[in-house]
Order: C-alpha cells, then sequence, then structure tokens
C-alpha cells in the first residue's frame, strides 16, 4: 500500500497528501513554501476535516516544530506529522535544483518585470509625491506669512532699542572723559585724579569679569550686541504673544520639505537629463 503522507512537486510547487481519518480518502494540500507557515498548513488539514482534532508537526529528534516555521524550511529535513493520535514519518524529495542557464532565464525575467512595473509607476509616483509636496510647501509658507512680518518687526524693534544702547554707552563713556579730565585739570590735580582713575580702571575690570561668570563668555562688543539683542527680542516676542518655537518648527518643516523636492526632482530619480531639470524648474 502507499505511505499514508507524500510529497511531490508539480509546476515547482510541493503537494502534500495525506488519508483523512474521518472519509479514509486521500486528498491533495498545495503549499507555497516561500509563504505558508507550518500552522498555516495544520489549520488546513483541520478544515478539510472536522474530525481531526490534534495536528502537530515535530522533528525526528522528537523536539516540536513551531507553527510560525515556513514549510520551506520543514521540507529542507525529514520529519514527523501527528494527526490524532496517529504519526507519520515523512520523507521530503530532494528538489531539483534548476540549471544554471534556468537560473539565468529567471532573473532575466523578475529583472524585466521590475523595469517594466517601474516604467509604469514610477512617472505617476513622481508626480504625485510632487503634488503633495508642492501643497505642503503652499500650506507651510501660509503659516509661516504672517509670522514672518510679526517676527520682522519685533527685530526692526529690538535692533533700534540695541543701537540706542549703544550709543548711551558711547555718550555716557565720553561724559565720563570729559568730566575726568575737567577734574583733572581745572579742579584738581593728576596727584588726587590717579588714583581716582585706577580705581575707575579696576571696577571695569571686575564688571567684565563679572560679565564672563554670569555669561560663560569673553565680552566682545559683537557678541555682546548679539546677546542683547536677542534679550529685547525674546522680551517682545513674549509681549507680543510671538511663538518662537512654533516658527522655528515651521521653518524646519518647510526646509525639509523643500529639500524632498530637490531630492524627487533629481535627474537621477526623473530619469531626465541634468538640462531638462533645470528647464522645469
Amino acid at each position: 500500500p502507499p505511505p499514508e503522507v507524500t510529497i511531490n512537486y508539480r509546476h515547482g510547487l510541493p503537494v502534500i497528501t495525506l488519508t483523512l481519518p474521518t472519509r479514509s480518502e486521500r486528498c491533495r494540500f498545495t503549499v507555497k513554501p516561500m509563504v505558508t507557515t507550518v500552522g498555516a498548513f495544520l489549520q488546513d488539514v483541520q478544515r478539510e476535516d472536522k474530525g481531526i482534532e490534534r495536528a502537530e508537526v515535530f522533528a525526528t529528534d522528537g523536539s516540536k516544530v513551531s507553527d510560525a516555521t515556513l514549510m520551506e524550511v520543514l521540507l529542507m529535513n525529514d520529519f514527523k506529522l501527528v494527526v490524532n493520535n496517529t504519526a507519520y514519518s515523512v520523507s521530503p524529495p530532494a528538489k531539483e535544483m534548476l540549471s544554471s542557464e534556468h537560473a539565468t532565464e529567471m532573473e532575466d525575467i523578475k529583472s524585466l518585470v521590475h523595469r517594466l512595473f517601474v516604467a509604469l509607476h514610477l512617472e505617476d509616483h513622481q508626480i504625485r509625491k510632487e503634488r503633495e509636496l508642492l501643497q505642503k510647501l503652499d500650506h507651510l509658507k501660509e503659516e509661516l506669512l504672517p509670522l514672518e512680518q510679526m517676527k520682522a518687526r519685533i527685530m526692526d524693534r529690538a535692533d533700534a532699542k540695541t543701537s540706542r544702547l549703544l550709543w548711551v554707552g558711547l555718550a555716557l563713556m565720553s561724559t565720563q572723559g570729559g568730566a575726568l579730565a575737567w577734574l583733572t585739570w581745572w579742579v584738581y590735580s593728576w596727584d588726587i585724579m590717579e588714583p581716582v582713575t585706577y580705581f575707575i580702571t579696576y571696577g571695569s575690570a571686575m564688571a567684565f569679569y563679572a560679565y564672563f561668570v554670569l555669561t560663560k563668555q569673553d565680552y566682545i562688543y559683537p557678541d555682546a550686541k548679539d546677546r542683547q539683542f536677542l534679550h529685547y527680542f525674546y522680551q517682545k516676542s513674549k509681549k507680543q504673544h510671538f511663538n518662537v518655537e512654533r516658527y522655528n518648527k515651521l521653518k524646519e518643516d518647510l526646509a525639509e520639505a523643500e529639500e524632498c523636492l530637490r531630492r524627487l526632482r533629481q535627474p537621477l530619480h526623473l530619469r531626465l537629463p541634468i538640462q531638462e531639470i533645470n528647464d522645469k524648474d
């Protein structure tokens, strides 16, 4: 009599034939080894014969094969199929290897199918993606327009206030120099004013050192001016309810969308010469 479980390959797919215990008839199950799992195969067997209460697969050493194992892995070695209380020893036949010429032809066909798919769908995908990015850019620019206007006004006021502070500092230093000169040549003598100028110089050095302690930066005029400008800018932004974090987030999203659009329009992606891309832009 024929064995209870046999495996044959037809059209490149394994066909497992076994006897259903309830109806005592042979039934064929064609599986896709790279997709079908052991659990899916056993479920198909149980659906075919409702009288099967137990269906499991074990390796030759007695260890249970997981339901998540692919049939391709299972069919590489011998195994045991347990249906209810009956165990069947199964020896899968060796799968015929494709000849090198046949394998090369299959790879050529796969490559041709891939190129056809790209040729048919890539352009539509590029156009759809470009349209989405352009819509996103328009939406971001609309959101940024009022924020840009508000930011420009705040920056103008902060810059004007910073410039006034610089001119005030220059005026105070000029006044100090004039006062020291007046006290030295018209009121007192240099012998009296020399210690005064020394302590003024020492006090200025202490002020610069205190600036470094508080800000962890050297007192360099351009850096100090930028720091004061940012102080006035954030102060004005808070008063006028300008959301700096939201503005920065929108600017980052805009830059990211522009970069994606630039990469999408590269000649390598659109399969166009560089000159044609430049004309399109």
